[in-house]
């Protein structure tokens, strides 16, 4: 049988590589299973490996049927990102390279040529030469798909791990009943700007605070945008209540600052966070009295 009647018996190569994907969804994920990229991330049974090999199949089989086979944003895809997400992602994180994941999944085609092969034994070797190239692109977009949906998880779980590093490097401290103070360390970007001003005012609301200490002892610099950012965390903290007192503000910032032309005028701000403390117990009607010489000492 010439080839061009046998397309036209079999359907286009895409629809039949489709069907064959359907139909043998089952058989193919029993097969999946025992493979590196379903095996090691499906630990808890092999059912729950089978299963989630059958979804992908089905994704592929709607990819093959719409001819979409070198389409990464083909709509089949869409229901299985999510998951080929997390095993990329599951094998990322036991220290396999992107390169070792896409190994995992080429692993993945030959169990299904040798399936399709079997499958249609009749097919003339030309077509089914075409059916296995088909077979052939949709598993490598299946691949691109994995390493994409891969990479941005992984993107994902930095900047979560970056933002939990900013909390814990933004402590708030309670000084006194109604005074909270927050030592910043280190050089300010918008996103740690942004996570102070909502770390000082929960600290405002949990503790309720009449007073909110910015200390930028341990700050190296700052420019207009850092400048920018304290007046909006004073601006904030007094909608919430609370006057912000800035204090670390040695003489290089300060002839900065005043070099900028900033104005910090409505900013009450101390030199050292003692000075602070100090201010911020005065006005809450705290009296502090100096220990004479040699009381506590042994």
């Amino acid at each position: 049988m010439p080839e061009r009647e046998a397309v036209a018996q079999h359907g286009s190569p895409e629809q039949e590589v489709g069907d064959f994907l359907f139909r043998r969804r089952e058989q193919i994920a029993q097969r999946w299973a025992d493979e590196a990229l379903f095996r090691a991330v499906f630990t808890v049974s092999r059912d729950e490996a089978v299963e989630a090999g059958r979804v992908v199949v089905e994704a592929l089989s709607q990819v093959a049927a719409s001819h979409r086979v070198t389409d990464p944003e083909a709509d089949g895809f869409l229901v299985v990102r999510e998951q080929l997400a997390r095993m990329g992602a599951a094998r990322s994180r036991t220290g396999m390279t992107a390169s070792q994941v896409s190994k995992d999944v080429d692993a993945l085609r030959p169990p299904v040529v040798d399936l399709l092969v079997a499958d249609l034994p009749d097919a003339p070797a030309d077509l089914l030469r075409e059916y296995t190239n088909v077979l052939t692109v949709l598993m490598g977009t299946l691949r691109l798909v994995l390493m994409e949906t891969a990479l941005s998880e992984g993107q994902a779980l930095i900047d979560r791990q970056r933002l939990q590093l900013l909390e814990v490097a933004t402590p708030v401290i309670k000084l006194w009943d109604g005074i909270v103070a927050v030592p910043l360390i280190g050089t300010l970007d918008s996103a740690r700007s942004q996570v102070v001003m909502e770390t000082l005012l929960e600290a405002v609301i949990d503790q309720q605070a009449r007073f909110a200490i910015l200390d930028i002892t341990g700050v190296p610099t700052v420019d207009s945008l850092v400048a920018q950012h304290l007046m909006k965390t004073v601006a904030a903290a007094r909608l919430m209540g609370a006057e912000c007192v800035v204090s670390g503000i040695r003489p290089a910032i300060a002839q900065t600052i005043v070099h900028l032309g900033l104005d910090l005028g409505t900013v009450v701000t101390r030199a050292s966070l003692a000075d602070a403390l100090a201010y911020a117990l005065h006005q809450l009607g705290a009296g502090i009295i100096n220990a004479p010489h040699g009381v506590g000492e042994r």
